[in-house]
C-alpha cells in the first residue's frame, strides 16, 4: 500500500497572529481543518497509511486526529506522527522532514509515497492509483505537479519540458511547485542527499536542491495541475477561501 506524507511542521510565521495558538494544519478551510481536506482526498484515492511530521505546537494536530481517523463511508485513516519538535526542539525543513519520516514512510516495504504540504488547498486533485502506477514504472524519483503562478509566486519554480520532465531552469517559462507529489525514497540518499537514513541527527535541510540536482540528471518529470489551489499562506487569503 502507498503510504502518504502530509507536512505539517511549519512555524507559519506569515499567518500570525493565527498560528499563535493553531498550528497551520489546522485552520479551518470551509468547516474543517485545512489539512483535512487532503486526507479525505488521499483516502478516496486507497491511500489509508499516513505519516504527518509535526513541530510548532504540533501536539494538537495529534490530539485532534489521533492514531486512527474515521471517514465517511465507513473508511479508517491509519495515522503515525514524526515529532521533529520532540526529538529535535523544531522542524527540520522539508528534505530534513521528509529523511526523518522515511522509516515510518517504508514501514510496509514500500519505496514509493505520495507528498503534499498540509497548508495548501487543493480540493480538485485526485490522487490517482493509476499515477502511483505510471510512477512506479517510470526511472523518475519525483513526479512534481507544477501549478499556474499565483501573484506572490510569479516567476515560479520549474519548467517543464515536452517530454514531462521537470526543467531546472532560469529562463523559459516556468510554473509553481503545487507541493503535491509522488516520491522514491531514493532521492533522500546519496549522491543526491547526504543525510543519513531515518536523520537520527536531526539535520535541517530544503527540498529544493535536492530536486535540481535530480532535475539536472532528468530524474524527475512533471504534470501541470489545473484544478482550485491556494497556498494558504497568509490570513487575507484564508478570509478569501472562507467567504
Amino acid at each position: 500500500m502507498t503510504r502518504a506524507l502530509i507536512l505539517a511542521a511549519g512555524r507559519g510565521e506569515r499567518m500570525r497572529p493565527l498560528t499563535d495558538s493553531c498550528p497551520k494544519p489546522l485552520l479551518a478551510v470551509r468547516g474543517k481543518p485545512l489539512m483535512q481536506w487532503h486526507m479525505e482526498a488521499l483516502a478516496r484515492g486507497g491511500c489509508t497509511g499516513l505519516v504527518v511530521n509535526t513541530a510548532w505546537l504540533g501536539d494538537q494536530i495529534t490530539s485532534h486526529f489521533g492514531p486512527m481517523r474515521p471517514l465517511d463511508g465507513g473508511r479508517l485513516l491509519s495515522i503515525s506522527y514524526s515529532n521533529e519538535q520532540a526529538d529535535f526542539g523544531g522542524a527540520l525543513e522539508t528534505a530534513g522532514g521528509i529523511a526523518r519520516a522515511l522509516p515510518l514512510l517504508q514501514a510496509g516495504g514500500q519505496d514509493l509515497f505520495w507528498l503534499v504540504a498540509g497548508d495548501v488547498y487543493a480540493p480538485d486533485f485526485n490522487f490517482d492509483p493509476a499515477a502511483v502506477q505510471r510512477f512506479a514504472a517510470s526511472n523518475a524519483l519525483a513526479h512534481l505537479w507544477l501549478v499556474p503562478n499565483p501573484a506572490h509566486n510569479p516567476r515560479g519554480d520549474f519548467g517543464i519540458s515536452p517530454e514531462g520532465l521537470a526543467l531546472n531552469q532560469t529562463e523559459g517559462e516556468r510554473y509553481t511547485y503545487s507541493t503535491i507529489g509522488l516520491y522514491r525514497a531514493a532521492l533522500f540518499a546519496e549522491p543526491f542527499c547526504s543525510i543519513p537514513h531515518g536523520n537520527p541527527d536531526g539535520i535541517p535541510a530544503p527540498l529544493a536542491p535536492l530536486l535540481r540536482r535530480a532535475m539536472d540528471e532528468g530524474r524527475i518529470s512533471a504534470s501541470l495541475y489545473s484544478g482550485r489551489w491556494t497556498d494558504v499562506g497568509t490570513p487575507e487569503r484564508l478570509a478569501e477561501l472562507n467567504r
